[in-house]
Parts: C-alpha cells; structure tokens; sequence
C-alpha cells in the first residue's frame, strides 16, 4: 500500500520555492543572467555578420602614394611577377617642408624670447625679425608676436636687381628653399623695397647685440650713479627750463679711468664749452660714442681703440655741477638711448 506524501509538508515546500525566488537578491540574479546570455547571443550574430562584410570587401596590392602609370602594356600589369618601382613622391607632397604659415603668441610674464622661441622651435633672430623688434628687453606681457613656422629672417631687398639666389648667397642659406617660400624663381629680379622671408638665415652679429642690448660695454667698470638718464629733464643750469639730454651722466670719483664701451677708431678729441675735455670714438654699423667731462684725455686721434682700451679719467669739465662721465650713442648720426645698448 503506497504511502501518501502529507499535503501540509508539500504546501510547505511550495511555499519555500515561491518565497526564494519572490526574493529582491534572486530576482537581480536572474536579470543578470538573462542579460549575460542576451549579450554573448549578440556577440556572436555580430562576429558572423562581420565576416561575412569583410568577406565581400577584401582590399590588397601594392600600395603607392599616387595612381600607377599605364605604358600601354596591360600583361605587365596582371603579370605574376610584377615589377614594383620606387613609389612616387608628388610635387605637392616634397613642397610641403618649405610653405610657411604663422601663428600668434600672447607674451605672458616672466617670458624671453629665448624661451618663446625654443617652445615654437624657430630662433631668437626669428621672432626678432618677423616681428620687428628693437630692443628684445622691453618686450610687455600682454604684447602679440607672430611665429612663423621655421626659423629665418626678414629680409629687405636694398637695390634693383637682387634674387632669391643672390640674397640666399649672402646668408649662406639653400636658394632653392628661399625662393619656394616666397613663390618665386631663384633668378627672379627684385624691387628695391621688397621684403623676403630667409629660412635658416641668422641675423648679423652687430645686430643682435644691438637688440638684445648686448652692443656696448659700460665705459665706467667699477659702480657708478646714474645721475641723469637719457631724454627729456629739468636743466641743471636754466631754472624752470626742460631740456633734452642726449646721453646718460655716470657720476663717480674724479680720476677714474673710463674705457672705450665699443672697440673702433678715435676720430676727434678736444676741449668743448659744454663738453669740456671729450674724445669720440667711430664704430661698424653706422655707431659713434661720445665720452665727455674729462679731467685729462688719453688717446689720440687716429688710434684705434678697444674696451680695456683707458682713453681718459673722470672729470668736471666744461658745463657739469660735478665729477661725472656724460656717455652719447649715436647710430647714423642720431642720438640713441645708451642704457638700452649697455650689457
């Protein structure tokens, strides 16, 4: 006679089965792995689908950087054996190197141009140049400069007739690159006038000294006051009266020596009502050098002079309240500013 199972423990067991599987942890198990299956179901349906895509859009061959050229000769060109040639490089493609275009840089503080150029990897005769600076020690956060995109000049063309070639020649730089770059033939004539971007050519030595205020030595090598700057300044002499002082004023001990800031040649000493006992010093680059007050002159005319060269001592000659060396700077005959040339 069969055993019958108790209904009360079978309620009970259907009841355990209903309350796991009503539980929130089961149910979050469950979704997972429906999603789990759902997900390598797609998986698969995609790997098949991609194959049998890239079954009907299989490429090869030799790949060049321009189309083949056709000799006419079709069995060359479906030959078992083909000849494979250098690939050929375009026109476009080889003038890439030497097309210049530029970029703006906004000077942030604590900047040099040193440092700007090193960033952009163009020289410091590059952003001098392009930008046209004078004096690359006043340069002003805040201040735009435009960066080319290789090192190089500008270069103002001086006289009719000159070339790409011949202007590549006096800086010792590629023709062929100097004329790409500004879309000319290497033997094209030139305007007075006309303005060339060099690439790879450097500024001259006098030059960049001058602009970097590296030109000049200080006349006076031990410490002095600035009594007077260069411009404009009430006069020590006429009351109430502004006048314009050409030079800078080094005041300091009688008798000290005072030495030539530039090396050059001597071309006039003497005695002068304002000056009193003077020397002036010719220099390259269109420069002069005025060294005045003297209280006694130690150079002749006609010598040529360096910058441990004594050509006199600190005096208080001719109109000066004071011992003192009065230092002009003259470029092609016109005053400038000696402080901005001194290193």
């Amino acid at each position: 006679m069969k055993k019958e199972f108790p209904t009360e423990k079978l309620h009970s067991i259907i009841d355990s089965i209903e309350m796991f599987f009503s539980s929130k942890s089961i149910k979050i198990a469950a979704l997972s792995l429906c999603g789990f299956s759902v997900g390598i179901f797609v998986t698969c349906a995609v790997i098949i689908t991609g194959n049998r895509i890239n079954s009907r859009h299989a490429v090869g061959g030799f790949e060049t950087s321009v189309a083949p050229e056709f000799d006419g000769n079709l069995s060359a060109l479906i030959s078992d054996d083909p000849v494979i040639s250098e690939p050929v490089v375009s026109e476009q493609t080889s003038n890439e190197s030497s097309v210049i275009t530029y970029q703006t840089y906004r000077v942030k503080s604590g900047d040099m141009i040193g440092f700007i150029a090193d960033a952009f990897d163009v020289t410091q005769d590059t952003i001098i140049s392009v930008n046209n600076i004078r004096q690359s020690r006043l340069i002003q956060p805040g201040q735009y400069l435009k960066i080319p995109s290789m090192p190089g000049i500008v270069y103002t063309v001086k006289r009719d007739g000159e070339t790409p070639e011949t202007i590549a020649a006096k800086y010792e730089v590629n023709s062929e690159k100097c004329a790409l770059v500004n879309l000319l033939e290497p033997n094209s004539e030139l305007a007075a006038g006309t303005s060339l971007f060099i690439p790879d050519a450097e500024l001259d030595w006098a030059t960049r000294q001058e602009i970097n205020g590296d030109l000049f030595h200080k006349p006076i090598h031990t410490r002095y006051w600035l009594s007077s700057p260069y411009g404009w300044r009430d006069s020590p002499f006429s009351s109430g009266k502004r006048t314009f002082h050409s030079g800078i004023d080094m005041a300091v001990g009688a008798g000290t020596p005072i030495y030539a800031a530039l090396d050059g040649k001597v071309v006039a000493t003497g005695f002068n009502a304002t000056y009193g006992n003077y020397v002036i010093i010719e220099h390259h680059s269109g420069y002069r050098s005025l060294y005045a007050h003297m209280s006694k002159i130690g150079c002749k005319r006609g010598n040529f002079v360096y910058t441990s060269t004594v050509i006199g001592y600190v005096g208080s000659t001719g109109m000066s309240t004071g011992p003192h060396l009065h230092f002009t700077v003259y470029k092609n005959g016109k005053t400038v500013n000696p402080s901005t040339l001194l290193n």
